[in-house]
Protein backbone atom coordinates (compact mmCIF):
# COMPACT_ATOMS: atom_id res chain seq x y z
CA UNK A 1 0.00 0.00 0.00
CA UNK A 2 1.15 3.61 -0.57
CA UNK A 3 2.38 5.74 2.38
CA UNK A 4 -0.39 6.75 4.74
CA UNK A 5 -2.84 4.07 3.59
CA UNK A 6 -5.32 3.01 6.25
CA UNK A 7 -7.71 0.07 6.53
CA UNK A 8 -10.63 0.63 8.87
CA UNK A 9 -14.38 0.41 9.25
CA UNK A 10 -16.22 3.42 7.86
CA UNK A 11 -19.11 4.11 10.22
CA UNK A 12 -22.30 5.24 8.47
CA UNK A 13 -25.99 5.60 9.21
CA UNK A 14 -26.45 2.14 7.65
CA UNK A 15 -23.68 0.34 9.52
CA UNK A 16 -19.94 -0.15 9.15
CA UNK A 17 -18.11 -0.87 5.90
CA UNK A 18 -14.52 -2.06 5.50
CA UNK A 19 -12.44 0.40 3.46
CA UNK A 20 -8.93 1.06 2.24
CA UNK A 21 -8.30 4.82 2.44
CA UNK A 22 -5.24 6.33 0.75
CA UNK A 23 -4.55 10.07 1.13
CA UNK A 24 -3.11 12.33 -1.57
CA UNK A 25 0.65 11.99 -1.86
CA UNK A 26 2.71 14.30 0.31
CA UNK A 27 3.38 17.60 -1.41
CA UNK A 28 0.43 17.35 -3.82
CA UNK A 29 -2.56 19.67 -3.83
CA UNK A 30 -5.69 17.76 -2.65
CA UNK A 31 -8.23 17.70 -5.47
CA UNK A 32 -11.02 15.48 -4.21
CA UNK A 33 -12.08 12.07 -2.99
CA UNK A 34 -12.69 8.93 -5.04
CA UNK A 35 -15.15 6.30 -3.76
CA UNK A 36 -14.66 2.99 -5.61
CA UNK A 37 -17.12 0.07 -5.58
CA UNK A 38 -15.93 -3.45 -6.56
CA UNK A 39 -17.69 -5.95 -8.78
CA UNK A 40 -19.35 -9.33 -8.35
CA UNK A 41 -17.20 -11.72 -6.24
CA UNK A 42 -14.76 -8.79 -5.84
CA UNK A 43 -13.55 -6.64 -2.97
CA UNK A 44 -11.87 -3.33 -2.15
CA UNK A 45 -8.48 -4.93 -2.91
CA UNK A 46 -9.34 -4.91 -6.63
CA UNK A 47 -8.35 -1.21 -6.63
CA UNK A 48 -5.04 -1.71 -4.81
CA UNK A 49 -2.85 -0.90 -7.81
CA UNK A 50 -4.53 2.40 -8.72
CA UNK A 51 -4.32 3.97 -5.25
CA UNK A 52 -0.73 5.21 -5.56
CA UNK A 53 -1.04 6.79 -9.02
CA UNK A 54 -4.29 8.49 -8.00
CA UNK A 55 -2.65 9.74 -4.80
CA UNK A 56 0.23 11.12 -6.87
CA UNK A 57 -2.32 13.18 -8.84
CA UNK A 58 -3.81 14.63 -5.63
CA UNK A 59 -6.79 12.34 -5.12
CA UNK A 60 -7.74 10.64 -1.88
CA UNK A 61 -8.71 7.12 -2.94
CA UNK A 62 -11.24 5.13 -0.88
CA UNK A 63 -12.20 1.59 -1.91
CA UNK A 64 -15.01 -0.15 -0.03
CA UNK A 65 -16.34 -3.66 0.55
CA UNK A 66 -20.08 -3.44 0.03
CA UNK A 67 -22.61 -5.00 2.36
CA UNK A 68 -21.80 -8.72 2.67
CA UNK A 69 -18.59 -8.43 0.62
CA UNK A 70 -15.40 -9.84 2.17
CA UNK A 71 -14.75 -7.76 5.33
CA UNK A 72 -18.06 -5.88 5.49
CA UNK A 73 -20.81 -7.51 7.51
CA UNK A 74 -24.08 -8.64 5.98
CA UNK A 75 -26.77 -11.30 6.41
CA UNK A 76 -25.71 -14.78 5.29
CA UNK A 77 -29.16 -16.07 4.31
CA UNK A 78 -31.39 -13.02 3.77
CA UNK A 79 -31.24 -12.03 0.10
CA UNK A 80 -33.65 -9.12 0.66
CA UNK A 81 -30.78 -7.22 2.32
CA UNK A 82 -29.01 -7.10 -1.06
CA UNK A 83 -31.60 -5.61 -3.39
CA UNK A 84 -30.27 -2.94 -5.70
CA UNK A 85 -32.16 -0.27 -3.74
CA UNK A 86 -30.63 -1.37 -0.43
CA UNK A 87 -27.11 -1.42 -1.86
CA UNK A 88 -27.62 1.99 -3.45
CA UNK A 89 -28.64 3.47 -0.10
CA UNK A 90 -25.49 1.99 1.43
CA UNK A 91 -23.44 3.94 -1.13
CA UNK A 92 -25.28 7.17 -0.31
CA UNK A 93 -24.57 6.56 3.39
CA UNK A 94 -20.89 5.98 2.61
CA UNK A 95 -20.78 9.23 0.66
CA UNK A 96 -22.36 11.08 3.58
CA UNK A 97 -19.80 9.60 5.99
CA UNK A 98 -16.90 10.74 3.80
CA UNK A 99 -18.08 14.33 4.17
CA UNK A 100 -20.27 16.76 2.25
CA UNK A 101 -17.63 19.44 1.70
CA UNK A 102 -15.24 17.65 -0.69
CA UNK A 103 -15.57 16.87 -4.40
CA UNK A 104 -16.61 13.20 -4.40
CA UNK A 105 -16.13 11.14 -7.56
CA UNK A 106 -18.01 7.82 -7.65
CA UNK A 107 -16.43 4.84 -9.45
CA UNK A 108 -18.04 1.43 -9.94
CA UNK A 109 -16.52 -1.66 -11.53
CA UNK A 110 -18.89 -4.15 -13.21
CA UNK A 111 -21.61 -4.95 -10.64
CA UNK A 112 -20.28 -1.98 -8.65
CA UNK A 113 -21.06 0.22 -11.63
CA UNK A 114 -24.69 -0.85 -11.64
CA UNK A 115 -24.91 -0.23 -7.89
CA UNK A 116 -23.29 3.18 -8.39
CA UNK A 117 -25.81 3.93 -11.14
CA UNK A 118 -28.68 3.06 -8.78
CA UNK A 119 -27.24 5.36 -6.09
CA UNK A 120 -26.94 8.26 -8.55
CA UNK A 121 -30.48 7.69 -9.81
CA UNK A 122 -31.74 7.87 -6.22
CA UNK A 123 -29.73 10.97 -5.27
CA UNK A 124 -26.95 12.46 -7.42
CA UNK A 125 -26.31 15.42 -5.11
CA UNK A 126 -23.34 13.95 -3.14
CA UNK A 127 -21.30 13.29 -6.29
CA UNK A 128 -19.22 15.38 -8.65
CA UNK A 129 -19.05 12.65 -11.33
CA UNK A 130 -19.77 8.98 -12.08
CA UNK A 131 -17.29 6.59 -13.74
CA UNK A 132 -18.47 3.18 -14.91
CA UNK A 133 -15.61 0.70 -15.36
CA UNK A 134 -16.49 -2.33 -17.50
CA UNK A 135 -20.13 -1.95 -16.48
CA UNK A 136 -22.77 -2.15 -19.18
CA UNK A 137 -26.21 -0.77 -19.90
CA UNK A 138 -28.29 -3.76 -18.81
CA UNK A 139 -27.95 -7.50 -18.11
CA UNK A 140 -24.68 -9.32 -18.68
CA UNK A 141 -23.89 -11.31 -21.84
CA UNK A 142 -25.46 -14.72 -22.41
CA UNK A 143 -22.17 -16.55 -21.84
CA UNK A 144 -21.59 -14.77 -18.53
CA UNK A 145 -25.21 -15.28 -17.51
CA UNK A 146 -24.66 -19.02 -17.93
CA UNK A 147 -21.58 -18.89 -15.69
CA UNK A 148 -23.37 -16.87 -13.00
CA UNK A 149 -26.34 -19.25 -13.13
CA UNK A 150 -24.02 -22.23 -12.62
CA UNK A 151 -22.45 -20.46 -9.66
CA UNK A 152 -25.83 -19.68 -8.11
CA UNK A 153 -26.90 -23.31 -8.57
CA UNK A 154 -23.71 -24.48 -6.85
CA UNK A 155 -24.21 -22.04 -3.96
CA UNK A 156 -27.70 -23.45 -3.45
CA UNK A 157 -26.33 -26.99 -3.00
CA UNK A 158 -22.82 -26.65 -1.58
CA UNK A 159 -20.95 -24.90 1.20
CA UNK A 160 -18.77 -21.91 0.38
CA UNK A 161 -15.67 -24.04 0.94
CA UNK A 162 -16.97 -26.76 -1.38
CA UNK A 163 -17.77 -24.17 -4.04
CA UNK A 164 -14.24 -22.79 -3.80
CA UNK A 165 -12.73 -26.22 -4.40
CA UNK A 166 -15.08 -26.76 -7.33
CA UNK A 167 -14.08 -23.40 -8.83
CA UNK A 168 -10.38 -24.28 -8.60
CA UNK A 169 -11.04 -27.69 -10.19
CA UNK A 170 -12.34 -25.96 -13.33
CA UNK A 171 -8.86 -24.84 -14.36
CA UNK A 172 -6.19 -22.14 -13.85
CA UNK A 173 -7.37 -18.69 -12.67
CA UNK A 174 -6.67 -17.04 -16.03
CA UNK A 175 -9.22 -19.40 -17.57
CA UNK A 176 -11.70 -19.63 -14.71
CA UNK A 177 -11.70 -15.94 -13.79
CA UNK A 178 -14.32 -14.74 -11.30
CA UNK A 179 -13.44 -15.34 -7.64
CA UNK A 180 -10.27 -17.29 -8.53
CA UNK A 181 -8.63 -14.32 -10.22
CA UNK A 182 -7.61 -10.94 -8.83
CA UNK A 183 -5.09 -8.89 -6.88
CA UNK A 184 -3.59 -10.41 -3.75
CA UNK A 185 -2.68 -14.05 -4.40
CA UNK A 186 -4.47 -17.34 -3.99
CA UNK A 187 -4.78 -17.30 -0.17
CA UNK A 188 -6.26 -13.80 -0.14
CA UNK A 189 -8.74 -14.79 -2.85
CA UNK A 190 -9.77 -17.83 -0.83
CA UNK A 191 -10.27 -15.71 2.32
CA UNK A 192 -12.27 -13.19 0.33
CA UNK A 193 -14.51 -15.90 -1.08
CA UNK A 194 -15.11 -17.50 2.31
CA UNK A 195 -15.72 -14.09 3.88
CA UNK A 196 -18.39 -13.09 1.39
CA UNK A 197 -22.06 -13.69 2.17
CA UNK A 198 -23.77 -16.46 0.24
CA UNK A 199 -26.97 -14.38 0.16
CA UNK A 200 -25.06 -11.42 -1.31
CA UNK A 201 -23.71 -13.59 -4.13
CA UNK A 202 -27.10 -15.16 -4.81
CA UNK A 203 -28.94 -11.84 -4.87
CA UNK A 204 -26.42 -9.83 -6.87
CA UNK A 205 -25.84 -12.70 -9.30
CA UNK A 206 -29.55 -12.75 -10.06
CA UNK A 207 -29.52 -8.97 -10.50
CA UNK A 208 -26.68 -9.17 -13.03
CA UNK A 209 -28.79 -11.58 -15.08
CA UNK A 210 -31.94 -9.44 -14.99
CA UNK A 211 -30.75 -5.79 -14.84
CA UNK A 212 -32.92 -3.55 -17.05
CA UNK A 213 -31.56 -0.86 -19.36
CA UNK A 214 -31.60 2.38 -17.34
CA UNK A 215 -29.26 4.40 -19.53
CA UNK A 216 -31.90 6.92 -20.59
CA UNK A 217 -32.82 7.56 -16.97
CA UNK A 218 -29.16 8.02 -16.08
CA UNK A 219 -28.58 10.35 -19.03
CA UNK A 220 -31.18 12.71 -17.55
CA UNK A 221 -29.09 13.15 -14.38
CA UNK A 222 -26.99 16.37 -14.46
CA UNK A 223 -23.60 14.74 -13.81
CA UNK A 224 -20.51 14.22 -15.97
CA UNK A 225 -20.07 10.55 -16.91
CA UNK A 226 -17.03 8.50 -17.84
CA UNK A 227 -17.27 5.04 -19.41
CA UNK A 228 -13.95 3.18 -19.12
CA UNK A 229 -13.20 -0.38 -20.15
CA UNK A 230 -10.53 -2.67 -21.50
CA UNK A 231 -10.16 -3.27 -25.19
CA UNK A 232 -11.93 -6.63 -24.87
CA UNK A 233 -14.63 -7.80 -22.49
CA UNK A 234 -16.90 -10.85 -22.50
CA UNK A 235 -19.15 -9.61 -19.69
CA UNK A 236 -20.51 -6.70 -21.74
CA UNK A 237 -19.33 -6.45 -25.37
CA UNK A 238 -17.15 -3.38 -25.97
CA UNK A 239 -19.44 -2.09 -28.77
CA UNK A 240 -22.28 -2.04 -26.24
CA UNK A 241 -20.13 0.05 -23.90
CA UNK A 242 -19.31 2.39 -26.81
CA UNK A 243 -23.01 2.81 -27.55
CA UNK A 244 -23.82 3.42 -23.88
CA UNK A 245 -21.20 6.18 -23.74
CA UNK A 246 -22.81 7.90 -26.72
CA UNK A 247 -26.24 7.69 -25.10
CA UNK A 248 -24.81 9.22 -21.90
CA UNK A 249 -22.76 11.85 -23.76
CA UNK A 250 -19.97 10.40 -21.61
CA UNK A 251 -16.23 10.66 -21.85
CA UNK A 252 -15.05 7.27 -23.19
CA UNK A 253 -11.73 5.56 -22.47
CA UNK A 254 -10.55 2.20 -23.79
CA UNK A 255 -7.50 0.84 -21.95
CA UNK A 256 -5.30 -0.96 -24.44
CA UNK A 257 -4.17 -4.41 -23.29
CA UNK A 258 -6.84 -4.72 -20.59
CA UNK A 259 -9.90 -6.95 -20.34
CA UNK A 260 -12.71 -6.82 -17.80
CA UNK A 261 -10.57 -5.48 -14.92
CA UNK A 262 -8.48 -2.53 -16.15
CA UNK A 263 -7.65 -1.32 -12.61
CA UNK A 264 -5.93 -4.64 -11.89
CA UNK A 265 -4.63 -5.49 -15.36
CA UNK A 266 -3.38 -2.07 -16.50
CA UNK A 267 -3.42 0.14 -13.38
CA UNK A 268 -1.15 2.98 -14.53
CA UNK A 269 -3.02 3.92 -17.73
CA UNK A 270 -6.33 3.33 -15.95
CA UNK A 271 -5.39 5.71 -13.13
CA UNK A 272 -4.09 8.30 -15.62
CA UNK A 273 -7.36 8.20 -17.54
CA UNK A 274 -9.42 8.55 -14.36
CA UNK A 275 -7.38 11.47 -13.02
CA UNK A 276 -7.33 13.22 -16.40
CA UNK A 277 -11.13 13.05 -16.55
CA UNK A 278 -11.50 14.53 -13.07
CA UNK A 279 -8.82 17.16 -13.70
CA UNK A 280 -10.74 18.19 -16.81
CA UNK A 281 -13.91 18.64 -14.79
CA UNK A 282 -12.08 20.87 -12.32
CA UNK A 283 -10.68 22.95 -15.18
CA UNK A 284 -14.19 23.42 -16.60
CA UNK A 285 -16.06 24.12 -13.37
CA UNK A 286 -17.37 27.33 -14.90
CA UNK A 287 -19.44 25.38 -17.44
CA UNK A 288 -22.43 23.10 -17.01
CA UNK A 289 -22.05 19.69 -15.38
CA UNK A 290 -22.61 17.82 -18.63
CA UNK A 291 -20.66 20.24 -20.79
CA UNK A 292 -17.35 18.57 -19.98
CA UNK A 293 -18.45 15.17 -21.21
CA UNK A 294 -17.86 13.79 -24.67
CA UNK A 295 -19.02 10.72 -26.51
CA UNK A 296 -15.67 10.34 -28.26
CA UNK A 297 -13.62 7.16 -27.79
CA UNK A 298 -10.04 7.65 -26.63
CA UNK A 299 -7.37 5.03 -25.84
CA UNK A 300 -5.30 4.89 -22.68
Amino acid sequence: MPPGARTYRLHTSRGGFAVVDVPPAEGTEPKGVVLSLPGFTGSKEDFTLVHAPLAARGYRSVAVDGRGQYESDGPVDDESAYTRAQLARDVLAQAEALGPDVPLHLVGHSLGGQIARAAVLEDPSPFRSLTLISSGPARISVSQEQRVTLLRDALARMTMAQCWEAILALGPPEEVGGPARGVGGREHLRRRWLGTSRAQLMATGWQLCTEPDLVDELAAVPLPFHVLSGAHDDTWPVPDLDAMAVRLNAHRTVVVGAGHSPAAERPEPTARALAAFWDGLQAHRGGTATGTATGSRSPA
